[in-house]
């Protein structure tokens, strides 16, 4: 922890005084000031942080790992924080917001991509190019996987998903200032600034802390306007995560472990692994290529897009405007000797019908589809027309997963929930006994949430003879759930609570993500 010392102004520093000052939005952006209510002053005799003497005992430890450097502690009352980052905030979006935004390649490095950093964002003389470039730069920062860019009757709504949740973060007023950054959002991503009625996809790559980020973008038009998605990809940091990727460093339990190892060694057949989107389908995939890649098979990807970079592995990225679908490049492999194929997803009867005949004849397969749970798997291939015999025969093990935020291990304190929660989760009051019930409270580590951090409740459908012939002859989904549980299956919600007997997650989260029984 750096040193520092309270601040000799035995006093709460008054509005006025406040507002004399000069945040130093360069070192404590203010998206950052703004979430956790403080401000950031740099004087001559160092970096000054005012903060409510409410909420300074959470927000030291924060500071003391964001700021990464000595620091003096002052007081301000919270009101008059928030009101001086209120002024300062319309100053900032007001100032200069007609000028034209900067070229994209105005900081760009040796191969055209552009270089944000605190001194760039800091030093652009456009605000809306500033209040773009800043929002990026802080969405990565805080791990966020999502910036939803919100148009509305009044401004522009910003919004991170974090751990799964989206999360507000700032409201910038001004209709003019939600347009001009979604048209520069648009820019940057080489898209038809001019059109606002239809859809539009793009994406582009930034440079953070010498790391290439990727932005997938999806712009969507709406009755106040058009609203932005950035899904945010850092190519870099994945990739030097894969040699610590397995199922062990997911949280998968040791049976759950041994049982997907199993089916990942299998010499032939396929292995789905289903969920919604953002449910961590493609990290659970690559967590199993990466046990099974020995340097001894031949393994070939298709993707859209690529998300890690895996050594010794082929890995060709989907382009349909090029005519390089998910079906012509499975085939183009098959030609190309593999062992192992992983097809990022099965979203029409093509696809799956090759993959099929690809684990038919001797290959073994990896795919996901957006399915809700295990069965429905089953019931997505009866409608893509695949034959349930063919099915049956080439499927060798359906994982289904969801992702559950963990407690905050930070804030992290016991909490009983009352009757009618435990009622409500269909459970009672002997089912819950021996439990240690958690919950975080809340804190600056964890953005006032209660949660940080996620990790995937899973359950498996293994395919043996009787359930294949279930299958074949389109049996209820009833005697399937009662086949698969005779043979061990436990389902998502079981593995769940799991989590919430052991204190790493509440009853509220778990409700959220799965179906109570």
């Amino acid at each position: 922890m750096n040193d520092r010392v309270i601040n000799d102004r035995a006093h709460l520093l008054s509005r006025d005084h406040l507002a004399a000052l000069t945040p130093a939005f360069d070192i404590l952006p203010y998206a950052e000031a703004q979430i956790h209510r403080c401000l950031a002053v740099q004087e001559e005799g160092g970096l000054l942080l005012i903060a409510d003497p409410e909420s300074a005992a959470h927000l030291i430890p924060w500071a003391d790992a964001y700021l990464g450097r000595p620091f003096t502690l002052a007081f301000a009352a919270a009101a008059d924080i928030a009101a001086v980052l209120a002024d300062y905030g319309e100053g900032m979006l007001a100032m200069d917001a007609l000028a034209p935004a900067a070229a994209p390649d105005e900081a760009a490095g040796d191969e055209g991509i552009e270089s944000l950093s605190l001194d760039s964002i800091h030093s652009q003389s456009s605000a809306i190019v500033r209040l773009t470039n800043s929002t990026l730069y802080d969405a990565y920062k805080a791990g966020a996987s999502d910036i939803h860019l919100e148009s509305s009757g009044e401004g522009l709504r910003v919004k991170y998903r974090l751990d799964g949740v989206l999360s507000p973060i700032a409201e910038p007023a001004g209709v003019q200032t939600a347009e001009q950054v979604i048209s520069r959002i648009k820019v940057m991503a080489e898209l038809d600034i001019s059109e606002r009625r239809v859809p539009q996809d793009g994406r582009f790559k930034v440079r953070i802390n010498q790391r290439e980020v990727d932005f997938r973008v999806s712009v969507m038009p709406s009755i106040h306007g058009e609203d932005a998605v950035l899904r945010i990809l850092d190519k870099s940091a994945l990739t030097d995560q894969m040699s610590s990727l397995t199922l062990d460093a997911l949280g998968f339990r040791p049976e759950m472990m041994r049982q997907v190892r199993r089916l990942a060694r299998e010499p032939y057949g396929m292995f789905l692994v289903t969920g919604p989107t953002g449910s961590g389908k493609t990290t659970t995939l690559y967590a199993v290529l990466s046990e099974v890649n020995t340097g001894r098979d031949k393994i070939i990807t298709i993707e859209d897009p690529v998300e890690y970079q895996l050594p010794d592995v082929l890995q060709i990225p989907v382009n349909e405007k090029k005519g390089l679908t998910f079906a012509k490049g499975l085939r183009s492999i098959l030609r190309h000797d593999p062992d192992k194929i992983l097809v990022g997803e099965i979203r029409d009867a093509e696809t799956a019908q090759i993959a099929i005949q690809s684990a038919l004849t001797g290959h073994l397969v990896f795919s996901t589809v957006h399915a809700n749970n295990a069965f429905d798997v089953i019931s997505r291939f009866r409608h893509m027309a695949v034959a349930p015999q063919s099915f049956v025969s080439a499927i060798n093990g359906i994982l289904a997963q969801r992702l559950v935020r963990l407690n905050c291990p930070q804030c992290t304190v016991p909490a009983h929930p009352d009757a009618a929660l435990i009622a409500d989760s269909g459970l009672t009051e002997s089912d819950v006994a021996g439990f240690d019930f958690r919950q975080g409270s809340g804190c600056p580590h964890c953005r006032g949430s209660g949660y940080k951090g996620r990790r995937a409740v899973v359950e498996l459908l293994r395919l043996d003879d009787d359930m294949r012939e279930l299958i074949v002859a389109e049996a209820p989904l009833r005697q399937l759930r009662e086949e698969a549980e005779r043979s061990g299956m436990r389902d998502i919600r079981a593995a769940a609570l799991d989590l919430v007997r052991d204190g790493l997650s509440t009853l509220e989260e778990i409700n959220r993500v799965t179906f109570v029984a």
